[in-house]
């Protein structure tokens, strides 16, 4: 039997093999063969009797890997569509899609986090239009989008698994997507309650054996729901249905290598290849998502009240200009309160470390990574200095390398010194610090939201883990002790992510009782994403923010690609992406608009340095058969990574 092969190379062709071991391997296997000398795994995607024309002698395949195949002809053909469209081989698309593992092994309960299941109640009117939105009732046909928009602790949960339920029941399949499902506990507690062992999970803080079982229950019809991250948008789901995209605006759905897909996209692939209705939700929609709603081209939904006795908490914001501590007296005054009453608090800080940045106060040097041009932070804890981008670490110094002024010092906050005030300001206080530091050990994430769950601990101070999927009664405050935080980074989404993290951030507070109160210090009090979060005006910051987008000619009202040049030879990366951007200039004029090249914001990291280039155009499609062409024709300078990343949303 001869077979067609794919491999996890960026190569936009198959190769074939000669299998003489029975029984027959038809599509969906995976081969170990001898590639250019190497031992490599590869993707059956055909098989024939007939030995392919040309005068040509064909390799041998050494062994099969997998008892029962691992995919379908509809995963070979999400491949192809990943590799045009993401611009990578389809033996890269395919490998993304599949789990490595080859041996099963029971994936934990989804359930392991402590919280009492709640099941099922009776939905208000609102939620009982958005389930049946979902579900296209009254429609002839499956497929469509829906947008769910609803306020923070508006029973979004609720009617996606209701309109999953109903899915089910109707005996189609269920794709429930989050940003990460490590922090979403409470949806995997109350998936089990609600379906049990009908529900599969997808994630990467399973074991491969693990993801390898969930993947063959998929596929053997086992069960037709999975929940999972970025990935799981991938499952083999028999007779898919329902693909739910919830916090549809995090950045954690784009892929941050190759093939650096989006998951949204890619449940519109599916719903149009399958029939699945696709649902994005969230409290604070993407800019695109808003504006497809709005314009009609979408339809929508909105949730406008809290359902648990809660009420949306009284927001103030605080002027830190000339404040040097964390603490301003009104947060201070705030959790004191928040003590008195019983309460919780969370506070929040989108920087871990101890301080930002190491610098001279006699000639100022900053210290910076020795491999990127970032500075290093300082982690008092650990005793070292820390980059965040490619993990150098080197002891912290007294003493300037540069001028060996003794007058030096760390400037800016992280996480660990927020923590040391706090202690330092209530004496016994039952905190406990929430970030990527402090969960590195097993099962520490899982016990550190157990113990605020159960009221043991007064106190959660965190980065961004703090802003998604809590849900927890007794949060009476939160506390955002920096909101200017990735506010003036060079990227035009920065003011939305900032909005969208400050909005979802205050939203833990007050969710099942009034009195929920938000401080937000702040440097920019006046900041359009910093002002209307705080006001809840966000109809006004969407409406200035899509204006400004428009006048500058940026999405949602444009389609961008993004060409990165990296390499550890700074005049060969320059030189290269110079050639590559006048020639693409020539063959696009009238088609697209090339901006740049220059150098990356980040313009080094991990020894390489970056530059890049963008492509604009109305529609993708002006821009994809130009540059398919031209890469191919380019080819490759020795050194030298091109990295294409169609809409991004990442500029840095």
């Amino acid at each position: 039997m001869y077979l067609e092969v794919l491999f996890n190379l960026p190569l936009d062709r198959s190769f074939t093999y000669l299998c003489e071991t029975p029984p027959p391997v038809p599509l969906g296997y995976r081969v170990e063969v001898l590639f250019s000398k190497r031992r490599l795994t590869g993707f059956v995607i055909a098989s024939s009797p007939q030995a392919p024309e040309g005068d040509f002698k064909v390799a041998p395949v050494l062994r099969v890997v997998d008892e029962t195949p691992l995919f379908t002809s509809r995963q070979v053909e999400m491949a192809f569509w990943l590799a045009q469209t993401y611009f990578c081989g389809p033996g890269e698309a395919l490998s993304a899609m599949l789990p490595a593992g080859r041996r099963e092994t029971a994936a934990p309960a989804l359930g392991d986090f402590e919280m009492p299941r709640t099941g099922t109640f009776d939905l208000s009117p609102e939620q009982l239009q958005g389930v049946e939105g979902i579900l296209g009732t009254g429609k002839e046909t499956g497929g469509g989008l829906y947008y769910l928009e609803g306020i923070t602790g508006s029973g979004k949960t609720e009617v996606f698994l209701t309109a999953a339920e109903r899915m089910l029941k109707a005996g189609r399949g269920v794709i429930y997507l989050v940003p990460e499902i490590a922090l979403s506990h409470q949806i995997q507690a109350e998936v089990e309650a609600r379906f049990g062992a009908q529900g599969a999970i997808l994630h990467s803080r399973l074991t491969v054996s693990q993801r390898y079982a969930e993947w063959m229950r998929l596929l053997r019809g086992e069960t037709r729901l999975v929940l999972g991250a970025r990935s799981a948008v991938f499952a083999p789901v028999r007779d898919l249905g329902l693909i739910i995209v919830d916090e549809e605006h995090e950045g954690s759905y784009k892929s941050d290598s190759t093939p650096r897909y989006h998951a949204r996209q890619v449940a519109f692939y599916r719903s149009r290849t399958e029939g699945a209705r696709v649902v994005l939700g969230s409290a604070t929609p993407s800019l695109e998502a808003y504006h497809l709603c709005r314009s009609g081209a979408m339809e929508h939904s909105a949730l406008t009240r809290r359902l648990s006795g809660g009420t949306l908490p009284a927001i103030e914001v605080v002027n830190m200009q000339g404040c040097p501590h964390p603490f301003s007296q009104t947060l201070i005054d705030a959790i004191k309160d928040c003590r008195l009453r019983g309460g919780q608090a969370i506070l929040f800080l989108n920087r871990r470390g101890f301080s930002h940045f190491f610098h001279c106060k006699t000639c100022g040097y900053q210290m910076v990574c020795r491999n990127c041009s970032v500075s290093l932070t300082y982690h008092k804890e650990r005793q070292a200095m820390v980059c965040h981008y490619c993990g150098y670490t080197c002891p912290p110094v007294k003493v300037c390398p540069s001028c060996s002024s003794l007058d030096v010092g760390y400037a800016g906050f992280g996480t660990e010194q927020v923590e040391e005030q706090l202690f330092r300001i209530f004496p016994g206080i039952r905190a406990a610090r929430l970030d990527s530091d402090q969960i590195r050990g097993k099962g520490k994430l899982e016990a550190i939201l157990g113990a605020f769950r159960r009221g043991e601990t007064e106190i959660l101070l965190g980065t961004q883990m703090v802003a998604k999927g809590l849900n927890f009664p007794g949060v009476r405050l939160v506390g955002i002790i920096l909101a200017d935080t990735g506010l003036h980074l060079p990227d035009f989404r920065a003011a939305e992510r900032v909005f969208s993290l400050l909005t979802q951030v205050a939203g833990r507070a007050g969710r099942f009782a009034p009195g929920g109160r938000v401080i937000i210090q702040t440097y920019s009090p006046d900041h359009p994403a910093v002002a209307c979060a705080a006001r809840g005006e966000q109809e006004l910051f969407y409406r200035q923010e899509l204006e400004n987008r428009r006048l500058l000619g940026f999405p949602p009202y444009c389609r961008i690609f993004r060409i990165n040049f990296r390499g550890k030879d700074e005049a060969k990366v320059r030189r290269g992406i110079e050639d590559f951007a006048g020639e693409l200039r020539r063959r696009g004029e009238g088609k697209f608009e090339v901006l740049g090249p220059s150098e990356c914001p980040l313009s080094q990291i991990a020894g390489n340095y970056r530059r890049h280039l963008l492509l604009r155009a109305r529609r993708l499609g002006s821009i994809r058969p130009v540059l398919r062409d031209w890469l191919r024709e380019f080819g490759k300078i020795p050194g030298v990574y091109i990295e294409v990343d169609p809409d991004p949303t990442n500029l840095l």
